[in-house]
């Protein structure tokens, strides 16, 4: 293995000239497969249809960033929202943190949706098409006659067809559902900056699926560089048995009839499936790769490989290096446990301010560049923005303001009550006009509740100026 370690210092989607070594997998087939396939098709189905299901009215998952709101399970987030927002993403970022230090790259193999769309959908439709491995390779090499211009036509327009269709459902978790069909239903032509913007999403994804393909994971993906911090020894990856595999004589070819123990030769036979079914061209046998996504093909491919010559499955197998050189079982240790214990603090955290969270938010703040005003009486006037912010699906009507830490009034400017939308921000100004003799000092801490008829239903509070007082 020492005089090997040469690939470890390029990529193997790269030849020695610096060109693309094109990947053409083998079509892979087994329990591991079968497995993938099914959580593939559900993730998908929840990938496609998360946009359009709608929860208390709210859109599940929305990320429109254009306007700043956001959906996430179907709680709606604001701008106001946004530590909600960056604790739930840093909590994703555990739990796949914690995933990795336990089983390495399984995000990536099982639920990344690049994989999954180029594996479960655009591979497979290219296997229906150009066909294996061995046809795909033939087809590459082939001069460009009819057969082959019949193909590639049909399989770039395929690819097309399906790359608008991931765009539409892209654009649906930008800008609502909602708001994709009504743009759907007036027609392309009536939002043109729309449909630009949906060709280049298109082109994006044709982009990547047709051609950039597994360099996403080798090369863009941070994901990759990330695991090599993770991992240590008792990470559960694909890993291929190299003291059952290489014995003491190291492998051999397969010949019938002979006794590979007493030779001293390993069960692996070099027959390189596990090399063609790799989506990302790499020899599993060379340990850990950057390029490994833990997609399984190679276990269901070994696997088979053993049961034809009568030999244990499990020369490639979810194991971590500790399990194959001293068969140590897997422990869920103190690093897993303090992934666990942050992972549940933040957890905790997140669905406490959830429920601590009020339907609607209210800032009110004084007029910038604006001091009081003297009135008679001895009154003190202050002018003030307000904002209030309606985070439900449901009208908040008979909104009014009312003084809770004071004696004074409040007066709406253009109206005394009214009402705020579901899913909208009213905004407008207020004065607060307070008696001098109950104020504290010259900037005196007020709190406002806000009201929707008799119900108190958010309080806010501010900084109330008036003159400075002289003893």
């Amino acid at each position: 293995m020492a005089n090997d370690e040469r690939f470890r210092d390029s990529i193997g989607t790269i030849t020695e000239e610096g060109k693309r070594a094109w990947v053409f997998p083998k079509k892979p087939s087994g329990r591991f497969y079968e497995y993938r396939k099914w959580v593939s098709y559900g993730l998908l189905l929840f990938l496609i249809a998360s946009p359009f299901v709608k929860v208390n009215g709210n859109q599940f998952l929305m990320f429109n960033v254009l306007e700043r709101r956001f959906n996430i399970f179907g709680f709606p987030f604001w701008p106001q929202d946004f530590h909600l927002f960056v604790i739930s993403m840093i909590i994703g970022v555990i739990f796949v943190a914690l995933f990795t230090v336990a089983f390495g790259r399984i995000f990536c193999g099982w639920m990344c949706p690049q994989t999954i769309f180029l594996e479960m959908v655009f591979r497979r439709i290219e296997f229906w098409i150009d066909g294996d491995r061995g046809a795909q390779m033939r087809l590459n090499r082939q001069a460009w006659n009819a057969e082959k211009i019949r193909k590639r036509v049909l399989k770039w327009l395929v690819f097309f067809i399906i790359s608008f269709l991931i765009a539409n459902v892209f654009l649906a978790y930008l800008i609502g559902s909602d708001t994709l069909v009504r743009y759907v239903t007036d027609g392309p032509f009536q939002h043109q900056s729309t449909l630009v913007s949906l060709l280049i999403f298109t082109s994006v994804f044709y982009f990547v699926f047709a051609w950039f393909r597994e360099q996403v994971c080798i090369i863009a993906c941070p994901y990759g560089r990330l695991q090599g911090v993770l991992l240590d020894n008792k990470s559960i990856v694909v890993a291929y048995d190299h003291k059952r595999g290489e014995a003491e004589n190291g492998r051999k070819k397969f010949r019938k009839g002979e006794d590979r123990d007493a030779l001293g030769h390993g069960d692996c036979i070099d027959c390189f499936q596990c090399v063609h079914v790799c989506p990302t061209g790499i020899d599993i046998r060379n340990g850990t790769q950057l390029e490994c996504v833990n997609c399984t093909a190679c276990i269901d491919e070994c696997d088979t490989i053993m049961e034809k010559i009568d030999k244990p499955k499990g020369l490639i197998r979810y194991a971590s290096e500790d399990n194959i050189e001293k068969k140590a079982p897997f422990k869920f240790n103190a690093r897993l446990k303090g992934y666990s214990a942050v992972l549940f603090i933040l957890i905790g955290v997140l669905v406490g301010m959830l429920f601590l969270r009020n339907d609607l938010e209210a800032n009110i703040l004084r007029l910038p560049g604006q001091l009081y005003e003297r009135k008679e009486g001895n009154i003190i006037s202050n002018v003030y923005t307000f904002k209030l912010i309606n985070k439900t699906t449901k009208e908040v009507s008979d909104v009014s303001f009312k003084l809770l830490s004071h004696k004074g009034e409040i007066n709406v400017v253009t109206h005394k009550n009214f009402s705020v939308e579901a899913e909208e921000l009213a905004e407008g100004t207020l004065f607060i006009d307070i008696n001098a003799a109950a104020l504290n000092g010259e900037k005196d801490k007020l709190k406002i509740g806000v009201y929707s008829g008799d119900k108190l239903i958010e309080t806010a509070t501010t900084r109330f100026l008036a003159p400075r007082r002289y003893n």
